[in-house]
C-alpha cells in the first residue's frame, strides 16, 4: 500500500508492558530449549509493532511539525519508550538467565546474545525520568530548529533553503547567506546554548546513576559498538590527522588558487568551480531518472525503487514547518522503508536518491534474513551501505547533470574526503564536552575552534557573523540528538571510498559485492562485514594512505577529462 496509507495505532503502554510480562513468563518457565527460543519470538512481535508504530508517528510528524495530533504522539513515545526500554530489559535478564542458554546460542547468531548484555548496560528504572527528559529537550530542539525562519534578502526562509545559497556559484552570494545563518543563530544563541547545557547535563547525571564514569562509554553502549570502542577510534582520529589532513590541505589550496581566492572560508568548503554542477532536472524528474537508473543497476535494486515509487515511499520538497534534515526509515510491518529530504536545487537532491535510497535498499535487500535484535547492522554498517550506493550510481550522473556529470563527480568525491576530518571534528567535540559536562557555552566554542584549526587548518571562519565565535556545531543536528553517531559516516566513508576504487578497476565485481554486503545486514560485526567485503578495515595501519592516495589520483583524472 502507499505509505500515506499505512494504519496507524498507538501502542498502548499497558498492553506492552503485559505482553512484556508474558515474553519474561515464558523465559522463566521455559523447559526446553524451544519453549526459551519462542519466548523471544513472543517479544520480537511487540518490538517490531512498536518500531513499526513509532516510526509512523515520528514519520508525519517531522512531515508537518505543527500538526497537531503527530506532536501530541511524538511527545508520547518519548514518555513511554524509556518506560517500556526499561520494561524489556527483564526479558532480557530472564533469558540470559535461562538454563537453557547455552542451547540457545547454538541456534542464535553470537551477536543478538552481545546486544541483550550491551542493552542492560544502557538502561535502569533508575534512569527513566532523565531519559525522559532528554527526548523531551530532543523534541523541543528539533521543533525549535524546523520551525526557525530565515530572512534573506527580504524573504523568510526555512533552513533547508537557506542551503541552497550557502552552496551558491557566486562568493558574495555565499557570505551573505552564512552572515544570515549565522545572525540568526546568534539570536536564539541563548536558547541553543540553554538546551544543549541540558542536555549534556542531563545525559552525564544518568551515565553516573549507571555506574559510568562520564556518558562516553555509555554513550558507546547505547549506539551498540560491537566492533569497536573508544581507543579504537582514537587509533582512527590519529590516522585521519596524519594520513589525510595534509593531503586534503594541499588539495584545497589548489582548488583556491585555481578560483583566484585569497583565503578559502566556511562558505567556500563546498565550491570547486566558478560554476558548480547543479542537477538538469526538478524534483519529480530526479526521482524518475532514479527509478531509470536502479532499473539499469540490476534487477534486484529495479525491482526495490519501483517498490517505493509506487508507494509513494519519498517526501522531498521542503516547506514550513518540515524538519530540516534527512533520513531513511522503515515500517518493519510491511517491510517499507521511507525516505525524507528537502530538495533545494543542489547537488545534495542527487545524493539523497543516492545515500538515503542506499540505506532503503539495504533495509529491503536484508528483509528476508533480518533478526529482530541485529536489523540492518549498527550505524556504521548501515552508512556504508548508503555511501557505497552513491559511489556505485557514478556511472549514471549525466542523468542527472548532463555535461557535466564529471564535474559532480569530482565535487562528491572531494566532498567525500574533507567531510571525513570534519566527522572527526563532530566526533572529538562530543567526547571533550562529555568529559567536561561543567563547560560554559564559551569554553564548548573554544573547543570547536581549536579543533577547526588541527583538522580543517586550510580554513576558517573568520569576519562570519557569529559563526566565528566557533558555533558551527549549532546546526549540526545530530550533536543535539544523537550523541556519538557522527563517527560511524567516518568509518563509513573510508570504506565506501575502497569500493569507489574497486568499481573504478572491476564495476561489476564491487557492485557484486555490495549487494552481497547488503544481504548480510547486520549478522556480523562492522570489522568482519568489511572483511567479507575482501577491503580493508579503516582501523588497520595504512588504510587511510591508500585511501587518500586512490583519491588524489582519481581527481586528477576527473579533472582532465
Amino acid at each position: 500500500m502507499k505509505v500515506s496509507q499505512i494504519p496507524y495505532k498507538r501502542i498502548d503502554k499497558d498492553d506492552a508492558e503485559r505482553r512484556i510480562n508474558e515474553a519474561v513468563a515464558l523465559a522463566k518457565n521455559a523447559v526446553s530449549v524451544d519453549e526459551l527460543l519462542a519466548s523471544r519470538e513472543h517479544i520480537n512481535k511487540l518490538v517490531d509493532e512498536f518500531s513499526t508504530m513509532f516510526s509512523l508517528a515520528n514519520m508525519r510528524f517531522t512531515l508537518n511539525t505543527k500538526d497537531e495530533f503527530y506532536q501530541a504522539e511524538r511527545a508520547y513515545y518519548d514518555e513511554i519508550t524509556p518506560i517500556i526500554g526499561v520494561k524489556s530489559l527483564e526479558f532480557k535478564k530472564a533469558f540470559l538467565g535461562s538454563p537453557f542458554l547455552d542451547d540457545a546460542k547454538k541456534q542464535l547468531n553470537p551477536l543478538v546474545i552481545k546486544m541483550f548484555e550491551i542493552e542492560l548496560k544502557t538502561a535502569d528504572e533508575r534512569i527513566v525520568a532523565d531519559l525522559q527528559e532528554e527526548n523531551r529537550l530532543t523534541m523541543q530542539y528539533v521543533k525549535f530548529v524546523s520551525e526557525l525562519l530565515f530572512d534573506f534578502k527580504g524573504e523568510k526562509i526555512t533552513l533547508g533553503a537557506l542551503k541552497k545559497h550557502m552552496t551558491d556559484s557566486d562568493r558574495q552570494v555565499r557570505k551573505a547567506a552564512y552572515n544570515v545563518l549565522g545572525a540568526t543563530l546568534q539570536e536564539n544563541s541563548n536558547f541553543l546554548d540553554d538546551i544543549f547545557d541540558k542536555m549534556v547535563k542531563v545525559r552525564d547525571t544518568m551515565a553516573k546513576k549507571m555506574g559510568f564514569e562520564n556518558f562516553i562509554e555509555m554513550g558507546y553502549y547505547r549506539m551498540s559498538r560491537t566492533a569497536f570502542d573508544e581507543n579504537t577510534i582514537k587509533t582512527f582520529r590519529k590516522n585521519v590527522k596524519e594520513q589525510l589532513v595534509p593531503v586534503i590541505a594541499k588539495l584545497k589550496n589548489e582548488i583556491k588558487e585555481r578560483l583566484g581566492i585569497d583565503e578559502l572560508k566556511l562558505y567556500d568548503n563546498e565550491t570547486y568551480f566558478e560554476n558548480d554542477p547543479t542537477p538538469i532536472l526538478d524534483a519529480q524528474g530526479i526521482l524518475a531518472a532514479g527509478q531509470e537508473m536502479y532499473r539499469d543497476m540490476s534487477k534486484e535494486t529495479g525491482d526495490f525503487m519501483d517498490m517505493m515509487m509506487q508507494n509513494d515511499a519519498f517526501d522531498v520538497l521542503p516547506r514550513e514547518g518540515k524538519w530540516t534534515g534527512g533520513y531513511c526509515t522503515a515500517f518493519p510491518l510491511y517491510n517499507q522503508p521511507f525516505i525524507f529530504a528537502n530538495f533545494n536545487g543542489t547537488t545534495a537532491d542527487v545524493d539523497v536518491i543516492t545515500h538515503e535510497a542506499g540505506h532503503a535498499f539495504a533495509f529491503y535487500a536484508h528483509s528476508p534474513y533480518q533478526l529482530t535484535e541485529l536489523e540492518i547492522g549498527g550505524m556504521e554498517t548501515a552508512e556504508t551501505h548508503s555511501m557505497s550506493m552513491e559511489f556505485l550510481c557514478w556511472k549514471y550522473m549525466d542523468k542527472f547533470f548532463g555535461e557535466r556529470a564529471k564535474d559532480y563527480c569530482y565535487k562528491h568525491l572531494f566532498d567525500s574526503i574533507t567531510f571525513i576530518p570534519y566527522g572527526v571534528i563532530v566526533d572529538l567535540f562530543q567526547h571533550i564536552i562529555y568529559e567536561n559536562p561543567q563547560m560554559t557555552p564559551k569554553e564548548r566554542k573554544d573547543v570547536w575552534l581549536a579543533l577547526e584549526k588541527e583538522y580543517r587548518p586550510h580554513m576558517n571562519a573568520q569576519n562570519i557573523t557569529y559563526l566565528e565565535e566557533g558555533t558551527r556545531w549549532q546546526y549540526q543536528n545530530h550533536i543535539f540528538e544523537l550523541p556519538f553517531y557522527y563517527i560511524d559516516y567516518c568509518l563509513a566513508q573510508s570504506v565506501a571510498l575502497q569500493v569507489l576504487m574497486l568499481s573504478q578497476k572491476d564495476y561489476s565485481k564491487a557492485f557484486s559485492t555490495y549487494l552481497e554486503h547488503t544481504k548480510r545486514g547486520g549478522l556480523y560485526d562492522f570489522n568482519t562485514l568489511v572483511k567479507m567485503m575482501e577491503l580493508k578495515s579503516p582501523f588497520e595501519e595504512g588504510a587511510l594512505e591508500e585511501v587518500a592516495r586512490g583519491v588524489e589520483e582519481l581527481l586528477a583524472k576527473l579533472a582532465k577529462e
